[in-house]
């Protein structure tokens, strides 16, 4: 077999930019820094914002009551 074949493995600290959250794994990098994590991600935390779905449905609304106005 060859020698020095496979990458060295590290244990590494990953910071997470948002909500400071930090948290341990095995990797070949020596350093993580990531912007979102799973403690501060909408999709998991549930904190998801309805702005853009209520607008879309607030418009079709609005073009619907207009068309009835004008029949």
């Amino acid at each position: 077999m060859k020698k020095d074949l496979h990458p060295q493995y590290y244990s590494v600290a990953v910071k997470c930019e948002t909500c400071k959250n930090e948290f341990t794994l095995k990797s070949t990098k020596k350093e993580f820094k990531i912007d979102v994590c799973s403690k501060c991600h909408p999709v998991y935390t549930g904190n998801r914002s309805q702005a853009k779905s209520t607008g879309m449905i607030e418009k079709f609304n609005r073009r619907l009551a207009k068309k009835d106005q004008q029949k």
